[in-house]
């Protein structure tokens, strides 16, 4: 796909979602129904066989006539049980589908993941551009089911790739793109990403030494285990009372012993170890995928060995840390420090630390590649009119066509054409209150972040080198701080300074520049740091409503030029359109807007 071209699926997004969505609405009330009719059935099964084993009582010779109500019972049990699977399974698929259709019509915000831990405020554009938290790009990218997922996705967001990387994730986007089923089997394989793998908790756990390693240790744990075993036989069998009380007492000792040692390493691996089946089901998933793009095959080869499968691997030890688990059921705390039970399966975890954990990291971070890619393929599928950028290696270069912002619905948002370059670095923004301004130059910046993380944009097409994002938009005080908001927007500007001397030109988008000073110090500061940027290579926007920044162009040299928005006055009201024109804006709108809310209605009866 180039920058100005889409493909079209064969079936609209939204039809296809639909259509599914009633298939299996239809199939989940079927087997709704079946899944009562077996309840109703167990009931029934379970009163047959009370009342026969009441019967029965009176002809003991034909008590053998319970095992068939007892074996009715239990596979009517098996079957009611694989029913309500079925039935889990089905609810999460129609999530899928759910949140699909929200996600086409515009009604995500507030359903999904919103990333809130991975912002960083101290970050050149992550809160500007509201990359994390309710209604953010990341809530309507993330569909990953792993913690490893969110955490790449949001790498990806906080960090622009190489371009010959981001052309290897669009070829992994276009091999992805069609495969719904596939984003459909991945959605459905847990119930929440929530509670799942915590990826450095588990890399660290394997990646570090066994707690209990002395080869003694497991020898000699295990050979009283089996000692106490054969003294509980003796009794029975004997009558030996004394050895049995002697070997236990001595268990007893011995647990005393290591026990400090014991219960650390079973809480690192429990701490280490939540959800693994979903970890394994995600591995499983990409292990039988076929797939064309080389970033995908890779992927596919970081988790393929001659001797096992890392899906295989996981499902061991999601088997182990279950029956380490197993320590905090009272009934069985006596037998694990005379028999040692949970020892043994702590030995058996870190057996399989030593053998797989190394490997742990890697798996995770492949994992985390490709939920990320079918996230950015997902969305990708879902908005068909966008379209994968087009880089190119010398820049600074932006320049797109009927660009807007991916967060606003599609029927009100309104398309504009930008292109800012080594001839024309600057652009200087000026529009009334309300017209679009700050919308514009976070639309710029968002599609940016796409277009270096891998994703399709909101544009017609798109043009750029690779750039380096700053913002100044959403600047904020801080009280408990002792930061003033002039001098917090300062700091944000040394941040876009110290980038701008790098090898990567830097984009800076800056919202209302400087407006904590006075109108002559706000013209000669944004002079300051406009011309610092340009020396050094960058391009951005500066918006203003201080038409006195609009006189810096003419002094650039043709580098920069005035663009504004402007509104209209129509039966009393106030018209925007949103359109970007050349120029200065002629129009302002504050006093009309005050008067709009009855602001100072009293004064001007007096």
């Amino acid at each position: 796909m180039s920058a100005t071209e889409t493909t079209q699926p064969e079936v609209e997004p939204a039809v296809l979602y639909a259509e599914r969505l009633k298939q299996l609405q239809l199939e989940q009330a079927a087997d709704q129904k079946r899944e009562r009719q077996l309840g109703y059935a167990k009931v029934a099964v379970a009163s047959v066989a009370v009342l026969s084993a009441i019967i029965l009582l009176y002809y003991t010779k034909l008590i053998w006539l319970l095992l068939l109500p007892v074996a009715a019972f239990v596979w009517l049990a098996v079957w009611h049980e694989k029913k309500l699977q079925w039935i889990r399974w089905r609810q999460r698929a129609l999530t899928f589908y759910e949140r699909g259709i929200a996600r086409i019509e515009d009604r995500w915000a507030g359903a999904g993941e919103t990333g809130d831990r991975f912002l960083d405020e101290a970050h050149p554009y992550a809160r500007d551009l509201d990359l994390f938290g309710k209604a953010s790009l990341f809530e309507l990218l993330c569909t990953a089911r792993t913690r490893a997922g969110e955490e790449t996705l949001a790498a990806w967001l906080l960090a622009a790739a190489p371009v010959a990387e981001i052309k290897a994730r669009h070829a992994a986007v276009r091999d992805l793109r069609e495969r719904v089923k596939l984003r459909e089997d991945l959605f459905c394989i847990g119930e929440s990403v929530r509670a799942g793998v915590q990826p450095d908790k588990l890399a660290r756990w394997g990646e570090q030494k066994p707690i209990l390693k002395s080869t003694s240790v497991r020898v000699i744990t295990t050979l009283l285990g089996m000692l106490w075993i054969a003294a509980m036989i003796t009794w029975a069998v004997l009558g030996w009372g004394t050895l049995a009380l002697a070997i236990s007492a001595l268990n007893l000792a011995w647990a005393h012993r290591i026990f400090q040692r014991w219960d650390a390493a079973a809480d690192a691996i429990e701490e280490a170890a939540h959800d693994l089946d979903i970890l394994a089901g995600v591995l499983r998933l990409i292990d039988q995928g076929q797939f064309s793009a080389t970033c995908l095959k890779e992927i596919q080869g970081r988790l393929r060995h001659a001797e096992y499968s890392p899906a295989d691997a996981i499902r061991k030890l999601d088997r182990i840390v279950g029956y380490v688990e197993s320590r905090r059921n009272p009934a069985l705390g006596l037998f694990n420090v005379l028999m040692f039970w949970n020892a043994q399966c702590v030995f058996l975890a870190e057996s399989w630390q030593q053998e797989f954990g190394p490997q742990i990291r890697g798996w995770l971070e492949a994992v985390g590649e490709f939920e990320a890619l079918t996230a950015l393929a997902g969305y990708a599928f879902e908005h068909p009119d966008d379209v994968l950028p087009e880089f190119v290696e010398r820049g600074p270069l932006f320049e797109a066509k009927e660009i807007t912002h991916p967060l606003l619905p599609a029927n009100v948002a309104v398309r504009n054409d930008v292109k800012l370059d080594g001839a024309v670095q600057l652009m200087v923004l000026s529009g009334p209150n309300m017209a679009g301004k700050s919308t514009f130059i976070r639309c710029l910046g968002v599609n940016a972040v796409l277009a270096q993380c891998g994703a399709p944009v909101r544009a017609r097409s798109l043009r750029m080198s690779p750039l380096a994002v700053a913002a100044s938009i959403c600047v904020l005080d801080s009280l408990s701080g002792g930061t003033s908001r002039f001098y917090a927007e300062i700091r944000r500007l040394k941040v876009a300074e110290d980038l701008s001397a790098g090898p990567i030109p830097v984009f800076f988008l800056m919202d209302e520049l400087l407006s904590g000073t006075n109108s002559h110090d706000r013209l000669e500061g944004t002079k300051l740091v406009v011309r610092s940027l340009m020396e050094h290579g960058a391009i951005g926007i500066v918006s203003t409503h201080d038409l006195a920044l609009a006189e810096i162009p003419a002094a650039m040299n043709g580098r920069a030029v005035n663009c504004h928005f402007e509104d209209r006055l129509e039966d009393g009201k106030l018209i925007f359109n949103y359109k970007l024109k050349p120029g200065v804006v002629k129009t302002s709108n504050a006093l009309e807007l005050m008067r709009s809310i009855g602001l100072g209605a009293a004064t001007e009866v007096r």
